[in-house]
């Protein structure tokens, strides 16, 4: 049986056994420390943790169905503030769609609306070809190339996806201008290099990726306290910088493509570019938007009082303008991807209820608490916990379904063990390490992008993601030891 089909048809066990876990913890005693509505928060975190494990029910499906839960399971549960009387579902309800008024999920339908005007207007397809037309023919040039072309993409286009699939298909085609099929080992060097330089600086900006988005809504709610895309970039910049360098020198190690040289190459990305023809108004109206918001973004709280999500709506109501604008709403509806903002707000609903219900709490004492994490050295127990995030994103196909499960236990792991050091950047440090996509295909949806084209095996991308993993984190703990301390993130 083809391996597709065998995973269509075990679909409904899946689901059937999330249901099973989850009135599983429903019905079992509820522990002394734990209210229940905290423990039915716990039943439905299992349930969809399940759910997204195993892709059993699409994400926006599997948002819906937590929706329902929350407002059913909590809404039948002692109130928190008054365990004499019900919750009721009318305020479980209020706070299965809390999640859709944090401005983290504003940004991020902001950035999926940048990232459409992008796509719409093929400036970022202008902007790679740009950079891969001055690179030169050999192919380590090419290399830094396809590195350089996903740095600088990071700066405008605020999803990877997006980022992936403007310069896979480019590098595709220089392949095929030398006469080498796709699968071939230049092919399969260059697009892995693209696709995990686009993880890599999912970490270095802060708008390059939605996880970082759901970790900032909880850090803001829980700490009261705002990071600035300035900060985010002076905390983990660095960290990208060193491991777009490591990397270049892993992927050249360990695929050897058939040439050093990609004869035709540069001649087929200027054609390429020549068929986009002249810079049109359009495009040019996009620039001046992009680097605005750029400007905005990067002087957040030093030039002026706007915060990021702020600036990026009155963008996109810019750009969506009649007249003076680069799309209109039919493209809009089109090339959005929906389903992304319902589970973005639904995971940050999650994550909220079990911080307000103790679940969380309850969860980081009894995994992390026995651990003993308390009388470790902060360093040690960041490795652990870095270990530990690394391990289970083998299960996860997203990382914001990831961040949505594993940040609020973070947080509350801050209040289970005393901690010498900034809480915030203890949490955020862990962010980091959840948008380490390196190791398979479907640990990121770039990755699958990637791997659909057929270009390598998941033997190959194994091969570049262990070393960049283990210098991911190795780099982590350094950075722990010395940089961020000295920045005062640690």
């Amino acid at each position: 049986m083809p391996r597709k089909q065998e995973k269509k048809n075990s679909k409904p066990l899946w689901i059937i056994l999330a249901f099973i876990v989850l009135i599983t913890i429903v019905l079992l005693p509820n522990p002394e420390a734990l209210p229940v509505a905290g423990q039915r928060g716990l039943a439905i975190l299992a349930f969809a943790v399940i759910l997204w494990v195993t892709e059993a029910v699409s994400y926006p499906v599997s948002a819906a169905m937590i929706i329902g839960l929350i407002a059913i399971l909590l809404g039948l549960a002692p109130s928190i503030d008054d365990p004499s009387i019900m919750l009721g579902t009318k305020n479980a309800l209020k706070m299965a769609l809390g999640g859709f008024s944090n401005p983290a999920v504003a940004l991020v339908a902001a950035a999926l609306f940048l990232a459409t005007a992008m796509q719409a207007t093929n400036l970022h397809k202008r902007l790679a070809l740009w950079i891969l037309s001055r690179v030169g023919t050999k192919t380590g040039s090419i290399v830094f190339g396809a590195i350089l072309v996903s740095i600088v993409l990071a700066f405008f286009v605020p999803s990877a996806t997006a980022r992936a699939g403007a310069v896979v298909p480019i590098l595709l085609g220089m392949v095929a201008a030398f006469g080498l099929p796709t699968n071939s080992r230049l092919g399969a060097l260059l697009v892995i290099t693209a696709v995990q330089s686009v993880s890599i600086w999912n970490v270095g900006i802060k708008t390059g990726a939605a996880q970082n988005m759901v970790a900032l809504g909880f850090i803001e709610k829980e700490f009261g306290v705002t990071i600035s895309w300035s900060a985010w970039f002076m905390y983990a910049a660095p960290w990208s910088i060193i491991m777009s360098v490591i990397l270049y020198f892993i992927m050249m190690k360990i695929i050897k493509p058939e040439t050093k040289v990609v004869e035709g190459g540069t001649e087929l990305v200027v054609g390429q570019l020549k068929e986009l023809g002249p810079l049109k108004s359009s495009e040019l109206r996009l620039i001046i938007v992009s680097v605005l918001l750029l400007f905005f973004w990067a002087t957040e709280e030093k030039l002026h009082p706007f915060d990021t999500t702020t600036v990026t709506i009155i963008a996109i109501a810019f750009l969506l303008t009649p007249k003076i604008g680069v799309f209109d709403w039919k493209t809009v509806e089109k090339l959005i991807p929906w389903g992304t903002i319902l589970v973005f707000a639904v995971g940050i609903s999650l994550g909220t209820i079990l911080l307000d219900t103790q679940g969380a709490q309850w969860l980081s004492d009894k995994v992390f608490g026995s651990m003993g994490l308390d009388e470790m050295p902060i360093l040690a127990t960041i490795a652990l916990l870095a270990l530990f995030n690394i391990l289970i994103h083998l299960g996860f196909a997203s990382a914001t379904s990831l961040s949505s499960a594993l940040i609020p236990i973070f947080i509350a792991l801050t209040t289970t063990i005393a901690l010498d050091v900034n809480e915030i950047g203890f949490v955020l440090i862990q962010q980091f390490v959840i948008s380490f996509g390196f190791l398979l295909p479907v640990s990121a949806p770039q990755n699958m992008l990637a791997y659909g084209t057929g270009a390598f095996t998941v033997k190959d991308f194994l091969k570049s993601g262990v070393p960049l993993t283990i210098a991911g984190y190795l780099l982590i703990l350094l950075f722990s030891a010395t940089y961020w301390k000295w920045i005062g993130l640690l």
